[in-house]
């Protein structure tokens, strides 16, 4: 049943299955929005690594204004990631069901308004970058911190440079020849486990890549309306048991 299997993507009770089925969703959303982005912004907004190199070589060639465009992208996704640790923690002081769904239904609204407004927010300027850029660094980071949390920082969805480190340690120990015979214990093993998902996240973010390319270039700023509308599908069932959480409280006080 959908509801059961959307309750086990976002519902404050984790498994490891359910985080990495929603990790692998997440990552395809991620790809989609930032390679998919650039084509409607000229800039990739999730990878800060990049951001922040970008900076220091500005900042020495005297560019400054390209180092507080750098600088405002890079707040925004530390805005976003601040963002949805907040909306975590307060969903779970109150121990609600949206513990993990709050935050991914500010994304799709978020994701909402950049659809229809896009064309209007790429004219005005934030943050010394304009409001699409603002936008989407915020949904980035948003999401990232989003993840993180939900899995203990066993899962990222909106760069690609950790897995890639991770899917290289462990081929490393895939094909790492043990010649001695040697304890279980002290054997070189790769995880396998780990390996797969990895491999999965990195692949899904490609694909969504693609297809969030091809939609930029197809549809323009409409192309995020079906990711908005996914993200609030996912969200639908842990908001809804919260709304009859708080219709049953509010029999009970009459």
């Amino acid at each position: 049943m959908l509801a059961v299997y959307l309750r086990r993507l976002l519902g404050s009770r984790r498994t490891r299955s359910g985080n990495r089925q929603l990790g692998l969703i997440l990552a395809g959303v991620a790809g989609a929005i930032n390679a998919g982005g650039f084509l409607a912004v000229q800039q990739y907004t999730s990878h800060m690594t990049g951001i922040v190199s970008s900076m220091a070589d500005n900042l020495v060639l005297g560019a400054y204004s390209l180092v507080l465009s750098g600088l405002g992208g890079l707040l925004c996704f530390l805005l976003g990631a601040i963002c949805s640790a907040m909306l975590v923690h307060y969903a779970r002081r109150r121990r609600r069901h949206s513990e993990f769904a709050l935050p991914l239904l500010l994304e799709a609204l978020l994701l909402l308004g950049f659809g229809l407004l896009g064309a209007r927010l790429s004219s005005i300027e934030g943050l010394f970058v304009p409001l699409t850029v603002m936008l989407l660094c915020f949904i980035m980071g948003l999401q990232n911190a989003l993840i993180t949390k939900l899995s203990h920082a066993e899962i990222r969805t909106t760069h690609i440079t950790g897995i890639v480190t991770d899917i290289g340690i462990e081929l490393g120990k895939l094909f790492y020849w043990n010649r001695t015979q040697l304890p279980p214990g002290r054997r070189v093993q790769a995880n396998r486990q780990r390996l797969l998902l990895h491999s999965a996240l990195a692949l899904s973010f490609f694909v969504g890549g693609v297809l969030g390319a091809l939609g930029f270039k197809h549809l323009g700023y409409s192309a995020t309306l079906p990711l908005a509308l996914l993200l609030v599908m996912l969200a639908s069932v842990a908001m809804t048991d919260d709304w009859r959480s708080w219709q049953r409280r509010r029999q009970r006080r009459r």
